[in-house]
């Protein structure tokens, strides 16, 4: 196979340095599935790989991407064969192992799903890891008793990838979504077009001290951490669920045992990266199925090329991206 360009992450003691170089797969991770690439998308956890804003590689170099979505062209599992189209998306791609931003990609059997049936390779990546986060979160919600009835169902982040796709779901199952963003009138705008029915500026809330505050949420989806995590445990229904998907605010919590064992509150850490292949493929079907995205064309709000994506990501690291943004390879 002829080489192909892939844009690969270095780090060093001066620091991380993103190149876009020509390689072949031999250079790649060892993988039981090579496919040719078509779509990847751009997250907050690329962003911080690729300005080494955050410690993502494990070893270098990499080639930065957690999501891809491909067509098959050589497989030594059984379960794959020539020109099917499958996806992965996070599960140690560009951290421990050559990620989504290449041509190629050589990939674990284990961790390739089949896109669904009434799905493009554009629309998982529309959705990607984003978008898997959310559905997984939901679906551990649901799992664990989650109703429209049990009230609103907040989410913070809400302008980002994982906040937009998890309103848009949330909605669409019959959730009132309340969306936390200080992005001012044209986010709320594009919030409520997903199904948001509240926009709310955490930076006018009034967290408290108290160890329960007064109950506000059914539940809630949290990318930041630190002291709104907090806040939505202390301000959940009985048995509500609030699922943490992120530290963009901090990784610290400050809390008691009385949401928990007073109010049954349920903290529900979201892993995107090891979650089980079986369990993946439930979510997907989902995804395919009664959690069908309504508004991914109101959710992808750009498509960049592989030789743009350096130049792109801080917009990630200042929050100052709406939606998903697209890699077309």
């Amino acid at each position: 196979m002829d080489p192909f360009k892939a844009l690969r992450v270095y780090v060093g003691d001066e620091g991380v340095d993103a190149r876009l170089e020509n390689i072949t797969v031999d250079d790649l991770s060892p993988g039981e599935v090579v496919i040719r690439t078509a779509w990847s998308g751009v997250n907050y956890k690329d962003a911080l790989a690729i300005t080494g804003t955050g410690k993502i590689l494990r070893k270098s170099p990499l080639v930065a991407g957690i999501d891809v979505a491909g067509v098959v062209v050589a497989s030594e599992d059984e379960r794959f064969s020539r020109d099917d189209e499958v996806l992965v998306t996070s599960a140690g791609l560009s951290e421990t192992r050559d990620g989504g931003y290449a041509e190629y990609a050589r990939l674990p059997a284990v961790e390739v799903i089949p896109v669904p049936e009434g799905f493009s390779m554009r629309d998982t990546m529309a959705l990607g890891t984003a978008g898997f986060t959310a559905a997984l979160a939901v679906h551990r919600m649901e799992q664990n008793g989650q109703t429209p009835a049990m009230g609103p169902v907040a989410v913070s982040g809400a302008t980002g990838g994982v906040g937009s796709v998890a309103i848009d779901l949330l909605s669409g199952r019959g959730y009132e979504v309340h969306a936390l963003s200080s992005k001012g009138d044209a986010a709320g705008d594009y919030l409520r077009s997903l199904g948001a029915t509240e926009v709310i500026n955490p930076r006018e809330l009034e967290l408290g001290t108290r160890p329960l505050e007064k109950a506000l949420w059914g539940g809630a989806v949290d990318s930041l951490g630190g002291d709104l995590l907090s806040w939505f445990t202390r301000t959940s229904v009985y048995g509500g669920n609030v699922a943490s998907i992120g530290l963009a605010a901090s990784h610290k919590l400050e809390t008691t045992v009385m949401p928990f064992i007073l109010r049954g509150v349920n903290l529900l850490g979201i892993n995107a990266v090891d979650t089980p292949r079986e369990v993946r493929e439930a979510v997907w079907e989902r995804l395919a199925g009664d959690l069908r995205p309504r508004h991914l064309d109101r959710i992808v709000t750009g498509e960049i090329a592989l030789d743009g994506i350096a130049e792109c990501v801080q917009g990630w690291i200042d929050g100052s991206v709406t939606g998903r943004k697209l890699v077309k390879l």
